[in-house]
């Protein structure tokens, strides 16, 4: 990437840098996750501080060979998404899975693509359950974790809609043996194959679906508990 090229960009996080500068994290198709920062941006002077908005398409030039970026030029591209009530919430889940589960400064630009068409999805009030299970389905994808959903891990055969399968992490389903006790793992075929087909329309898909996620995110994602979800159950 050449210094002080524009290029697309979203902002995952912001926080107040010195007196008067932010320190940003920012996600671009060609550069990936990196930081930067964006002198003066708190000044009484500029307007960037109001330009540098989580969910708000931008155009932006980086310059310095560093780790950390130093904000050259930045625009608005388009107009600001807007996220209301819950949908702002799943934004900020949005934004804490691509800043803990994105290696720095490794490009993904199919993600960076299906994010700006997650976002206008949330903008525009579509169900949360959907565009969230689609997403991180497409990011787990994207990162090498793909999930095994339309047939069976030990033999290959084709996964029965109305059959049970435990879903083994990094190994894929497999028949669940019947008399044993059920957990979230425990999916009906179907569940697998809408996922497989990114369909959310039957109400036992997602309600088995979001478990399965769950429990899959948290195994790449560690000991440490996502803030956006608890901010989210704490919403009234």
């Amino acid at each position: 990437m050449v210094d002080n090229a524009l290029q697309p960009c979203f902002i995952l996080h912001r926080r107040e840098y010195r007196n008067t500068s932010l320190l940003l994290e920012l996600f671009t198709p060609e550069q990936g996750r990196l930081p930067a920062i964006a002198r003066g941006a708190r000044s009484g002077r500029s307007m960037l501080g109001a330009i540098l908005q989580p969910f708000r398409p931008l155009l932006v030039s980086l310059k310095g060979r560093g780790e950390v970026k130093t904000l050259s030029k930045s625009e608005p591209e388009g107009r600001a998404l807007l996220l209301q009530g819950n949908h702002l919430y799943c934004g900020f889940y949005l934004n804490e899975l691509l800043t803990r589960l994105l290696q720095r400064e490794d490009p993904h630009p199919q993600l960076f693509l299906h994010y700006s068409n997650t976002l206008t999805a949330l903008a525009a009030a579509e169900p949360m359950e959907a565009v969230l299970r689609h997403f991180e389905l497409e990011l787990l994808d994207e990162l090498g974790y793909g999930l095994l959903l339309d047939q069976e891990a030990d033999n290959g055969d084709k996964i029965e809609a109305e059959r049970l399968y435990e879903f083994h992490i990094e190994h894929g389903p497999v028949v669940f043996e019947t008399g044993r006790m059920r957990s979230p793992m425990v999916v009906h075929g179907a569940t697998m194959l809408g996922m497989h087909r990114r369909d959310f329309s039957e109400r036992r898909t997602i309600q088995e679906a979001r478990g399965l996620m769950r429990r899959v995110l948290a195994f790449y994602l560690g000991n440490k508990p996502l803030k956006s979800r608890e901010l989210f159950r704490s919403t009234p």
